[in-house]
Protein backbone atom coordinates (compact mmCIF):
# COMPACT_ATOMS: atom_id res chain seq x y z
CA UNK A 1 0.00 0.00 0.00
CA UNK A 2 1.30 3.31 -1.23
CA UNK A 3 -0.07 5.17 2.01
CA UNK A 4 1.40 9.10 0.44
CA UNK A 5 -0.35 7.94 -3.57
CA UNK A 6 -3.45 7.79 -1.35
CA UNK A 7 -3.78 11.13 0.55
CA UNK A 8 -2.50 12.49 -2.80
CA UNK A 9 -5.99 11.11 -4.17
CA UNK A 10 -8.06 12.33 -1.13
CA UNK A 11 -5.89 15.91 -1.57
CA UNK A 12 -6.95 15.79 -5.45
CA UNK A 13 -10.51 14.92 -4.29
CA UNK A 14 -10.85 17.38 -1.27
CA UNK A 15 -9.43 20.51 -3.75
CA UNK A 16 -11.39 19.81 -6.50
CA UNK A 17 -14.66 19.86 -4.62
CA UNK A 18 -13.66 22.73 -2.45
CA UNK A 19 -14.36 20.53 0.74
CA UNK A 20 -11.89 21.95 2.73
CA UNK A 21 -9.86 25.18 2.94
CA UNK A 22 -5.94 24.22 2.80
CA UNK A 23 -4.96 24.06 6.02
CA UNK A 24 -8.11 24.64 7.39
CA UNK A 25 -10.09 23.28 10.48
CA UNK A 26 -12.58 20.15 10.40
CA UNK A 27 -13.91 17.93 12.93
CA UNK A 28 -14.69 14.17 11.63
CA UNK A 29 -16.94 12.33 12.35
CA UNK A 30 -15.45 9.03 13.90
CA UNK A 31 -16.78 5.44 14.81
CA UNK A 32 -13.27 4.10 15.36
CA UNK A 33 -13.58 1.76 12.24
CA UNK A 34 -11.27 2.25 9.45
CA UNK A 35 -12.52 4.42 7.45
CA UNK A 36 -13.08 6.71 10.05
CA UNK A 37 -9.74 6.23 11.25
CA UNK A 38 -7.96 6.62 7.76
CA UNK A 39 -9.84 9.88 7.44
CA UNK A 40 -8.38 11.34 10.75
CA UNK A 41 -5.07 10.04 10.14
CA UNK A 42 -4.57 10.95 6.58
CA UNK A 43 -6.07 14.39 6.72
CA UNK A 44 -3.92 15.26 9.72
CA UNK A 45 -0.50 14.33 7.81
CA UNK A 46 -2.08 16.50 4.77
CA UNK A 47 -1.40 19.29 6.98
CA UNK A 48 -5.22 20.03 8.16
CA UNK A 49 -6.11 20.91 11.67
CA UNK A 50 -7.98 18.19 12.39
CA UNK A 51 -10.41 17.23 15.63
CA UNK A 52 -12.61 14.70 15.90
CA UNK A 53 -15.74 13.52 17.52
CA UNK A 54 -17.71 10.29 18.52
CA UNK A 55 -21.90 10.19 19.00
CA UNK A 56 -21.96 7.21 21.38
CA UNK A 57 -25.73 5.78 21.09
CA UNK A 58 -24.99 2.87 23.84
CA UNK A 59 -26.99 0.64 22.04
CA UNK A 60 -24.24 -2.38 22.38
CA UNK A 61 -23.46 -1.69 25.98
CA UNK A 62 -19.63 -2.75 26.48
CA UNK A 63 -19.13 -2.87 23.03
CA UNK A 64 -20.50 0.79 22.69
CA UNK A 65 -18.50 2.03 25.75
CA UNK A 66 -15.17 0.74 23.87
CA UNK A 67 -15.77 2.07 20.98
CA UNK A 68 -15.97 5.60 22.85
CA UNK A 69 -12.81 4.79 24.75
CA UNK A 70 -11.18 3.93 21.63
CA UNK A 71 -11.83 6.91 19.99
CA UNK A 72 -11.26 8.93 23.02
CA UNK A 73 -8.02 7.28 23.68
CA UNK A 74 -6.40 6.65 20.40
CA UNK A 75 -8.33 9.48 17.99
CA UNK A 76 -8.58 12.06 20.78
CA UNK A 77 -12.02 12.07 20.16
CA UNK A 78 -14.35 14.53 22.05
CA UNK A 79 -17.52 11.92 23.07
CA UNK A 80 -21.25 13.05 23.25
CA UNK A 81 -24.06 10.84 24.01
CA UNK A 82 -26.95 10.52 22.08
CA UNK A 83 -29.79 8.01 22.94
CA UNK A 84 -33.14 6.93 22.76
CA UNK A 85 -33.17 6.54 19.10
CA UNK A 86 -33.65 2.80 17.33
CA UNK A 87 -33.84 3.22 13.49
CA UNK A 88 -31.21 3.80 10.58
CA UNK A 89 -32.63 6.91 9.63
CA UNK A 90 -33.22 7.70 13.66
CA UNK A 91 -29.20 7.57 14.53
CA UNK A 92 -27.88 9.15 11.75
CA UNK A 93 -29.93 11.97 12.12
CA UNK A 94 -29.04 12.51 15.87
CA UNK A 95 -24.76 12.04 14.65
CA UNK A 96 -25.65 14.82 11.95
CA UNK A 97 -27.40 16.95 14.39
CA UNK A 98 -24.08 17.61 16.45
CA UNK A 99 -21.24 20.40 16.04
CA UNK A 100 -23.68 22.12 13.75
CA UNK A 101 -21.56 24.99 13.91
CA UNK A 102 -18.32 23.65 12.75
CA UNK A 103 -16.74 21.90 9.30
CA UNK A 104 -17.46 18.22 9.83
CA UNK A 105 -16.47 15.32 7.44
CA UNK A 106 -17.21 11.67 7.53
CA UNK A 107 -15.42 8.62 6.20
CA UNK A 108 -17.79 7.48 4.02
CA UNK A 109 -16.21 5.79 0.99
CA UNK A 110 -16.56 4.41 -2.63
CA UNK A 111 -17.99 0.61 -0.93
CA UNK A 112 -20.49 3.04 1.12
CA UNK A 113 -21.12 4.43 -2.31
CA UNK A 114 -22.43 1.64 -4.22
CA UNK A 115 -24.49 0.35 -0.65
CA UNK A 116 -26.00 3.51 -1.14
CA UNK A 117 -26.70 3.40 -5.10
CA UNK A 118 -28.14 -0.35 -4.02
CA UNK A 119 -30.72 0.37 -1.67
CA UNK A 120 -32.18 3.66 -3.45
CA UNK A 121 -32.63 2.02 -6.68
CA UNK A 122 -34.91 -1.05 -4.67
CA UNK A 123 -36.36 1.38 -2.54
CA UNK A 124 -36.88 4.51 -4.56
CA UNK A 125 -36.45 3.08 -8.03
CA UNK A 126 -33.51 6.22 -8.31
CA UNK A 127 -30.38 5.61 -8.62
CA UNK A 128 -28.93 8.73 -6.20
CA UNK A 129 -25.98 8.28 -4.26
CA UNK A 130 -24.02 9.71 -1.10
CA UNK A 131 -23.15 13.81 -1.83
CA UNK A 132 -19.69 15.02 -1.68
CA UNK A 133 -21.33 17.75 0.11
CA UNK A 134 -24.54 17.70 2.23
CA UNK A 135 -26.87 20.67 3.00
CA UNK A 136 -25.25 21.00 6.31
CA UNK A 137 -22.28 21.51 5.00
CA UNK A 138 -20.71 17.73 5.82
CA UNK A 139 -18.11 16.65 3.94
CA UNK A 140 -17.19 13.15 2.61
CA UNK A 141 -13.36 13.50 1.55
CA UNK A 142 -12.82 9.67 1.32
CA UNK A 143 -15.69 9.12 -1.16
CA UNK A 144 -12.72 8.26 -4.11
CA UNK A 145 -11.24 5.19 -2.00
CA UNK A 146 -12.99 1.83 -1.37
CA UNK A 147 -13.10 0.40 1.66
CA UNK A 148 -11.15 -2.04 1.58
CA UNK A 149 -8.32 0.59 0.66
CA UNK A 150 -8.69 2.18 3.97
CA UNK A 151 -8.38 -1.12 5.92
CA UNK A 152 -4.53 -1.16 3.94
CA UNK A 153 -4.11 2.25 4.66
CA UNK A 154 -4.41 1.84 8.52
CA UNK A 155 -2.50 -1.56 8.56
CA UNK A 156 0.22 0.18 6.51
CA UNK A 157 0.66 3.11 8.67
CA UNK A 158 0.37 0.79 11.93
CA UNK A 159 -3.18 2.23 13.43
CA UNK A 160 -5.49 0.22 15.29
CA UNK A 161 -8.99 0.45 14.50
CA UNK A 162 -12.53 -1.35 15.65
CA UNK A 163 -15.08 -3.44 13.87
CA UNK A 164 -18.48 -2.91 14.73
CA UNK A 165 -20.26 -6.22 14.96
CA UNK A 166 -24.05 -4.71 14.56
CA UNK A 167 -23.03 -3.73 10.97
CA UNK A 168 -24.73 -6.90 9.55
CA UNK A 169 -27.93 -6.26 11.11
CA UNK A 170 -28.28 -2.69 8.93
CA UNK A 171 -29.55 -2.59 5.38
CA UNK A 172 -25.92 -1.42 3.91
CA UNK A 173 -25.07 -4.84 5.89
CA UNK A 174 -27.00 -6.76 4.53
CA UNK A 175 -26.39 -5.54 1.07
CA UNK A 176 -22.63 -5.47 2.09
CA UNK A 177 -22.98 -9.28 2.71
CA UNK A 178 -25.64 -10.98 0.71
CA UNK A 179 -26.35 -9.06 -2.22
CA UNK A 180 -23.00 -7.14 -3.63
CA UNK A 181 -21.37 -10.86 -3.40
CA UNK A 182 -24.29 -12.21 -5.73
CA UNK A 183 -23.69 -9.19 -7.87
CA UNK A 184 -19.80 -9.83 -8.36
CA UNK A 185 -20.61 -13.93 -9.57
CA UNK A 186 -22.72 -12.10 -12.07
CA UNK A 187 -20.40 -9.74 -12.72
CA UNK A 188 -16.79 -9.09 -11.80
CA UNK A 189 -17.05 -4.95 -12.01
CA UNK A 190 -20.06 -4.90 -10.34
CA UNK A 191 -19.14 -2.41 -7.81
CA UNK A 192 -17.64 0.12 -10.41
CA UNK A 193 -20.74 -0.43 -12.49
CA UNK A 194 -22.84 0.57 -9.98
CA UNK A 195 -20.63 3.73 -9.53
CA UNK A 196 -20.87 4.42 -13.31
CA UNK A 197 -24.93 3.98 -12.89
CA UNK A 198 -24.96 6.85 -10.36
CA UNK A 199 -23.37 9.02 -12.93
CA UNK A 200 -25.34 8.73 -16.18
CA UNK A 201 -24.87 12.57 -15.47
CA UNK A 202 -21.10 11.77 -15.85
CA UNK A 203 -21.61 12.06 -19.52
CA UNK A 204 -23.48 15.87 -19.16
CA UNK A 205 -21.44 19.10 -18.75
CA UNK A 206 -21.13 19.45 -14.72
CA UNK A 207 -23.58 22.59 -14.56
CA UNK A 208 -26.54 20.71 -16.01
CA UNK A 209 -25.82 17.21 -13.20
CA UNK A 210 -25.54 19.86 -10.76
CA UNK A 211 -29.22 21.41 -12.27
CA UNK A 212 -30.62 18.42 -12.02
CA UNK A 213 -29.78 17.28 -9.00
CA UNK A 214 -30.84 20.80 -7.14
CA UNK A 215 -33.37 20.36 -4.78
CA UNK A 216 -34.38 24.23 -5.68
CA UNK A 217 -37.66 24.92 -7.20
CA UNK A 218 -36.39 27.31 -9.40
CA UNK A 219 -32.34 26.92 -10.83
CA UNK A 220 -30.61 28.62 -13.57
CA UNK A 221 -27.53 27.77 -14.85
CA UNK A 222 -25.07 29.32 -17.62
CA UNK A 223 -23.66 26.80 -20.35
CA UNK A 224 -21.54 29.32 -21.96
CA UNK A 225 -21.53 29.97 -25.41
CA UNK A 226 -24.57 32.30 -24.99
CA UNK A 227 -26.54 29.37 -23.32
CA UNK A 228 -28.55 28.55 -20.26
CA UNK A 229 -30.38 25.47 -18.96
CA UNK A 230 -33.27 26.28 -16.66
CA UNK A 231 -35.38 24.29 -14.81
CA UNK A 232 -38.61 25.27 -12.98
CA UNK A 233 -39.76 22.28 -10.85
CA UNK A 234 -40.29 19.18 -13.32
CA UNK A 235 -39.83 21.23 -16.75
CA UNK A 236 -36.26 21.77 -17.83
CA UNK A 237 -35.63 23.90 -21.00
CA UNK A 238 -32.55 25.40 -22.54
CA UNK A 239 -32.22 29.60 -23.03
CA UNK A 240 -30.41 31.80 -25.02
CA UNK A 241 -28.24 33.99 -23.05
CA UNK A 242 -27.27 36.90 -21.73
CA UNK A 243 -30.66 38.75 -21.18
CA UNK A 244 -30.20 42.17 -22.82
CA UNK A 245 -31.03 44.47 -19.69
CA UNK A 246 -33.88 47.09 -21.64
CA UNK A 247 -36.37 48.36 -18.59
CA UNK A 248 -36.39 45.10 -16.88
CA UNK A 249 -35.56 41.47 -16.90
CA UNK A 250 -37.00 38.70 -14.44
CA UNK A 251 -34.45 36.03 -13.56
CA UNK A 252 -35.64 33.53 -11.26
CA UNK A 253 -36.81 35.16 -8.21
CA UNK A 254 -34.70 38.60 -8.93
CA UNK A 255 -36.60 41.94 -11.08
CA UNK A 256 -33.87 44.22 -12.61
CA UNK A 257 -34.62 47.01 -14.36
CA UNK A 258 -32.05 50.05 -15.67
CA UNK A 259 -32.35 52.46 -18.39
CA UNK A 260 -28.36 52.40 -18.92
CA UNK A 261 -27.67 51.51 -22.40
CA UNK A 262 -25.50 48.67 -23.25
CA UNK A 263 -26.59 46.36 -19.67
CA UNK A 264 -27.29 42.40 -19.77
CA UNK A 265 -27.70 40.54 -17.60
CA UNK A 266 -26.28 36.62 -17.13
CA UNK A 267 -24.87 34.14 -15.03
CA UNK A 268 -21.65 33.73 -12.95
CA UNK A 269 -18.45 32.68 -14.76
CA UNK A 270 -15.53 31.26 -13.27
CA UNK A 271 -13.42 34.08 -13.14
CA UNK A 272 -15.33 37.10 -13.31
CA UNK A 273 -14.81 39.85 -11.96
CA UNK A 274 -15.88 43.65 -10.82
CA UNK A 275 -15.32 46.09 -13.39
CA UNK A 276 -12.42 48.70 -12.72
CA UNK A 277 -11.33 46.05 -9.83
CA UNK A 278 -9.34 43.13 -8.85
CA UNK A 279 -11.83 41.83 -6.37
CA UNK A 280 -13.38 38.57 -8.07
CA UNK A 281 -17.14 37.65 -8.14
CA UNK A 282 -16.60 34.32 -5.97
CA UNK A 283 -14.89 36.48 -3.30
CA UNK A 284 -17.99 38.68 -3.22
CA UNK A 285 -20.43 35.84 -3.30
CA UNK A 286 -17.68 33.88 0.01
CA UNK A 287 -18.28 37.52 1.76
CA UNK A 288 -21.16 37.79 1.42
CA UNK A 289 -21.88 33.99 2.56
CA UNK A 290 -23.74 33.41 -1.14
CA UNK A 291 -23.98 29.24 -0.76
CA UNK A 292 -22.26 27.11 -3.76
CA UNK A 293 -25.55 25.88 -4.10
CA UNK A 294 -27.08 29.61 -5.12
CA UNK A 295 -23.90 30.95 -6.97
CA UNK A 296 -24.32 29.79 -10.68
CA UNK A 297 -27.93 30.77 -10.85
CA UNK A 298 -27.03 34.32 -8.72
CA UNK A 299 -27.86 37.43 -11.82
CA UNK A 300 -24.96 39.33 -13.43
CA UNK A 301 -25.15 42.73 -14.47
CA UNK A 302 -22.67 43.16 -17.14
CA UNK A 303 -21.44 45.77 -20.02
CA UNK A 304 -19.65 43.25 -22.37
CA UNK A 305 -17.20 41.42 -20.17
CA UNK A 306 -17.63 43.50 -16.84
CA UNK A 307 -19.45 42.94 -13.74
CA UNK A 308 -21.05 45.96 -13.10
CA UNK A 309 -23.72 45.14 -10.53
CA UNK A 310 -24.30 41.98 -8.53
CA UNK A 311 -27.84 42.17 -7.15
CA UNK A 312 -28.54 42.21 -3.57
CA UNK A 313 -24.56 42.44 -3.43
CA UNK A 314 -22.80 45.00 -4.90
CA UNK A 315 -25.00 48.10 -6.46
CA UNK A 316 -24.47 50.26 -9.29
CA UNK A 317 -25.90 54.22 -10.25
CA UNK A 318 -29.13 53.51 -12.31
CA UNK A 319 -29.71 49.92 -11.86
CA UNK A 320 -32.32 48.38 -9.24
CA UNK A 321 -32.73 45.06 -8.28
CA UNK A 322 -35.18 43.54 -6.09
CA UNK A 323 -35.57 39.86 -5.02
CA UNK A 324 -39.39 38.64 -4.70
CA UNK A 325 -40.16 35.64 -2.83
Amino acid sequence: MDTEALRARIEEHVRRHELIPPGGDVTCLVSGGADSTCLCHALRTLGYRVSALHVDHGLRGDESAADARFCRETLGAELVEAGGATTEEELRELRYAVATDRLRATGHTASDQVETILYRLVSSGRATGIKVRREDGVVRPLLPLWREETEAYCRAEGLEFRIDSSNRETKRGLIREEVLPLLRQLHPAADENLLRALDERALLPPAVAELLASVAGSKRVDLGGGLQAVREYDRLWLEHGPVELRGEVRWGPWRIASDLPGLRVRAWRPGDRLAGRRKKIQDVFVDAKVPRSERESWPLVVRGDEVVAVPGIVDSPGVEAVREG
